[in-house]
């Protein structure tokens, strides 16, 4: 199964994914959208 950034759809085959916990499960999420939810949407 291919992990799948749950902020964008991009698949581990397009771009490095990170696993992480939110809302009490495991989700991942890529390496474009991280900086997004580290500092907020501007």
């Amino acid at each position: 199964m291919a992990a799948v950034c749950f902020v964008c759809g991009a698949t581990d085959k397009e771009r490095v994914c990170l696993k992480c916990v939110t809302e009490g499960s495991e989700k991942f999420v890529c390496v474009r959208c991280l900086p997004v939810l580290i500092h907020g949407g501007h």
